[in-house]
């Protein structure tokens, strides 16, 4: 139901977007077609899998899933690997398919599109959008002047039962990671007791930040297009829940990156690459930011984000690597050692 409305919200700038795309891909209809294993929002690799198809003429088929379980079955697959191409919402997937040497090298030109910082450190992966955790908070049950200052203080014993978590949703995982790398694994653990502690559990983001809007938590751990899509859904008038943004660098305010990457097993390379240098296109990276939809940042420059997302400039994320953030193995040990899964 809420893909559809959104989906209704955004239909006439897709088609006028799309229409204005370059066709610097275009290939003879019909002549490939790209299996991609998807763990994007639906919608969201349903949009820019139609207009690459519009554009170049390649067809693509897409494999939906989780990240982790789509990463583990690729690592499983190996060399007999369908897919031509990964496309995630997260770094540490593609990480770990990095470290097991699955991956092809990215075209230069196609990295070169998107800041460094933003693509895997071995050069096989590249950025596509960003997106930073928040804190979504129920204006009737807190007061901004109450919010927390880190991250870190919903694991204190005065936020029992005002926080809401959902550590089995992929967004969750890196966020484990920049704790880890941050503060070592034990503190990490310490930490993630202490949420077993104060947290109510729900099973994605969505349904936590449907639980703070409708009052049943205080505050809830996100990714901020979840709070954005909330509001196309609800209406911007009735909200009853803010975000709250972490300052001076906190690992709350952590910026999680969604990357794409073709597959060694691939046999359609050339199609492949292509299909990553249209993502990281300014006229894909236009579309996305256009449409009230997926509420993440461009990562090409010269982009502008959705004029409803606070400006990048302005937020203060954490200085740590992608590289440091890690391929989620350890994340997943740490949430079975607290409790939490």
């Amino acid at each position: 139901m809420r893909v559809n409305r959104l989906y209704a919200t955004a239909g006439q700038g897709l088609f006028a977007v799309v229409a204005v795309a370059a066709a610097a891909f275009a290939v003879p209809a019909g002549a490939v077609t790209l299996t991609i294993y998807a763990a994007q929002h639906e919608q969201t690799v349903d949009i820019l899998t139609k207009a690459f198809t519009k554009e170049s003429g390649v067809e693509v088929k897409i494999r939906n899933g989780e990240a982790p379980e789509l990463a583990s079955e690729l690592v499983k697959e190996g060399a007999s690997s369908p897919a031509d191409v990964f496309f995630t919402e997260n770094s540490p997937e593609l990480q770990l398919l990095s470290e097991k040497g699955l991956l092809a090298k990215v075209a230069p030109a196609t990295l070169a599109s998107v800041p460094a910082a933003d693509s895997g450190p071995s050069g096989d992966w590249v950025g596509v959008f960003a997106r930073e955790n928040v804190l979504a908070y129920n204006k009737d049950l807190i007061k901004p002047a109450e919010l927390p200052a880190s991250l870190f203080d919903l694991a204190k014993p005065q936020w029992k039962g005002k926080v809401a978590i959902a550590p089995t949703d992929a967004d969750f995982l890196p966020l484990i990671g920049a704790v880890v790398a941050l503060k070592g694994r034990p503190a990490a653990l310490e930490w993630l007791k202490g949420l077993r502690e104060n947290a109510a559990v729900f099973d994605d983001d969505e349904a936590v930040v449907a639980a703070v809007e409708r009052g049943a938590a205080a505050t809830g751990m996100i990714n901020n297009y979840y709070w954005a899509r909330q509001r196309v859904e609800v209406g911007a008038d009735k909200m009853k829940s803010g975000i709250h943004y972490f300052a001076d660098g906190d690992i709350g305010g952590l910026i999680n990156i969604s990357g794409a990457a073709v597959l060694k097993a691939s046999h359609k390379q050339a199609a492949a690459q292509k299909f990553l240098a249209y993502l990281v296109g300014k006229p894909a990276q236009e579309l996305m930011a256009h449409l009230d939809i997926t509420f993440e940042y461009p990562l090409a420059p010269g982009v502008a984000a959705n004029p409803a997302l606070k400006p990048m400039a302005e937020l203060s994320p954490p200085k740590i690597t992608l590289k440091q953030i890690g391929d989620d193995r350890d994340a997943a040990k740490l949430l079975r050692e607290a409790g939490l899964i």
